[in-house]
């Protein structure tokens, strides 16, 4: 079992040094043979590509490769192509991970396998969201962590065969999100079963919450729409409905508790600062979600009236 870890990044320099080192000293006993890890810069312009150009003479498991910018799909189908690995790991350039992480993924597959009697299966692992860029692996884990996804690649490892066999990701997933989503689904309809695992926690960064990250964060959920209605195209179903929020429901919940978006980036700005300088940013983004998930629902309903041609596969 040698492993190969696939990280696309995109000017996230900082966090991702803290990811690299977290990988370069993993421990693992057979039958585990080792592992490697290949960063996919997906065209930075933040000093990424010097910095892991010069770090990879430290770190003998670390290959470098650099694409124009196009997206973490495209990054990640590079590296897939250049893997030596016959178990591939799934992880964010903005994820930080102890040096037991690689071996929970191999016992979890091991004992997998065991239980279920194929190796029709991957592991999926915890991810902690964290604001703590000093010691993020000291956050403990919270009920908001919880995800129901099935296939996210914040965090999974899977053999490479069943990745050959249903295909690599989409590209035409340019805009942030779903395209793991996506090739989830084609991994689902062949039978490949989910394991948790939590022991294979990753900490996940992200800067605490501040009202000039409102902008990108509606932006972002506005191309959240727009690739979750391609997402729906190549697989028209209800669960696929429910995962992008394309449902009468969605669209009442979110306009019942944004009354309808008047309650809005504007009108909550004064709550949400209140919130911040009293140290509640967390609870300040969940408030903030309210209007963000009602500019998502409208923005997937726009999007699906531009999307009415039927999609080539």
């Amino acid at each position: 079992m040698f492993f190969t870890v696939i990280i696309p990044t995109y000017n996230r320099l900082p966090i991702l040094k803290k990811c690299l080192q977290g990988l370069e000293q993993q421990q693992l006993t057979p039958p585990s043979s080792g592992y490697e890890v290949l960063v996919i810069d997906d065209g930075s312009n933040d000093g990424t590509w010097e910095w892991l150009d010069s770090y990879q003479t430290r770190m003998p498991q670390l290959r470098c490769f650099r694409q124009q910018n196009a997206g973490p799909a495209a990054a990640r189908n590079l590296g897939l192509e250049q893997a030596n690995g016959d178990i591939i790991v799934f992880i964010d350039s903005d994820l930080v991970v102890t040096e037991q992480f690689l071996q929970a993924h191999s016992q979890g597959l091991q004992e997998g396998i065991k239980t279920l009697g194929h190796e029709r299966l991957f592991t999926y692992g915890a991810v902690i969201n964290t604001c703590n860029f000093e010691n993020p692996t000291a956050e403990p884990y919270k009920l908001t962590d919880f995800s129901a996804a099935y296939f996210a690649t914040g965090n999974v490892a899977i053999p490479k065969h069943l990745l050959d066999k249903v295909g690599n990701f989409d590209t035409r997933f340019k805009q942030y999100g779903w395209e793991d989503l996506e090739l989830g689904v084609r991994l689902k309809n062949i039978g490949v079963k989910l394991i948790k695992c939590p022991q294979a926690a990753g900490y996940h960064w992200n800067p605490a919450f501040s009202l000039d990250r409102l902008p990108a964060l509606i932006e972002r959920e506005q191309q959240r729409a727009k690739t979750g209605v391609l997402f729906y195209q190549k697989h028209p179903t209800w669960e696929v409905r429910l995962m992008i929020q394309m449902t009468p429901f969605h669209r009442a919940l979110w306009g019942l508790l944004s009354l309808g978006g008047y309650l809005n980036e504007q009108r909550l700005r004064g709550l949400l600062e209140w919130l911040i300088q009293r140290g509640q940013s967390q609870l300040a983004l969940e408030i903030a979600r309210i209007f963000l998930n009602w500019y998502h629902v409208q923005a997937v309903r726009d999007a699906y009236r531009q999307y009415q041609q039927p999609l080539v596969r």
